[in-house]
């Protein structure tokens, strides 16, 4: 298969690129390659090149400065989008495009399935269900996959910052009453390629690892996980802060994001993996060899 991956100089991008290379034809793009707020520059790429499948792993994720660069975050999360989904629609190819828990506003305290009704409380999310609507709009065949609080060796994520607070300092901590389930980007680039062909039914699909936590359980299990590795920390359990402390944030968060995977599953018939496992995988494969 011909796969266009943009965003490929993401975590996540790079994640699928890595993957894909050795079964598949793939080309990817960074954000120097191809800026999602240049349609144009988009049209003028994509429009001559040929492609089964593309994947948009590129947003304006900085969930503060969305609050300040409106404009902007709806121009690079839902109308480049929908220019990406009109040329696939040209093509008679796909597009697998990633979305978002903060979608949601978190009121919920079970997991969030494919048919709750979204409602999302910061500019990030109502700009990132602006783009799913797009996609979704323009193609049936198109497939939008929320995942939650992404983490992999590619580019630094929460995870990868509290183990460096934690190798730096006594004593850390984190917020312990915000919830969501970790998504590992190995278990995202094995999983994806069962719904690489156009004859599979698009839509919402939620993927996530499996369980749920907050940020302090997140965290405390990456240093158990560096502490049995015999990884050195300064700092071997994490700390209780609020999410009401967190005055210089400009966005609000949902509280409660957990993505139910039940679809995912039913569609496949395998269930993913716990957070946990993912973790504890990450952390032995990337932070043992350093």
């Amino acid at each position: 298969m011909k796969i266009l991956i943009v965003g490929a100089g993401g975590r996540l991008g790079a994640a699928l690129m890595r993957e894909y290379h050795c079964e598949h034809d793939v080309a990817g793009f960074n954000h120097a390659r191809l800026d999602l707020s240049n349609f144009d520059k988009i049209r003028e790429k994509l429009g001559g090149t040929d492609f089964d499948v593309l994947i948009n792993a590129a947003a304006f994720t900085n969930v503060d400065l969305c609050e300040t660069q409106p404009d902007q975050a709806f121009r690079i999360n839902a109308e480049g989008p929908r220019v990406l989904a009109e040329i696939c629609g040209e093509k008679n190819a796909k597009l697998i495009h990633f979305s978002t828990d903060y979608v949601f506003d978190g009121e919920k305290r079970a997991p969030y399935t494919e048919e709750d009704e979204a409602n999302p409380i910061s500019v990030y999310g109502e700009s990132k269900l602006a783009g799913e609507k797009n996609v979704l709009a323009t193609g049936d065949q198109h497939l939008v996959v929320r995942v939650s609080w992404v983490f992999g060796p590619d580019r630094p994520s929460f995870i990868d910052g509290m183990i460096q607070r934690a190798q730096e300092n006594e004593k850390v901590d984190a917020i312990a009453d915000k919830f969501s389930t970790p998504t590992y980007t190995r278990d995202i680039a094995e999983m994806l390629p069962r719904f690489f062909g156009t004859d599979v039914e698009g839509g919402i699909l939620h993927f996530a690892n499996a369980g749920r936590c907050s940020w302090q359980d997140y965290a405390q299990w990456a240093l158990d996980c560096c502490d049995k590795a015999g990884i050195s920390l300064k700092a071997k359990t994490v700390g209780a802060c609020k999410l009401k402390d967190m005055t210089n944030w400009v966005a609000h968060r949902p509280v409660y994001t957990v993505l139910s995977t039940a679809k995912y599953t039913q569609l496949t018939g395998i269930s993913p993996r716990t957070w946990r496992e993912a973790v504890d995988d990450y952390i032995t494969r990337f932070y043992s060899k350093k």
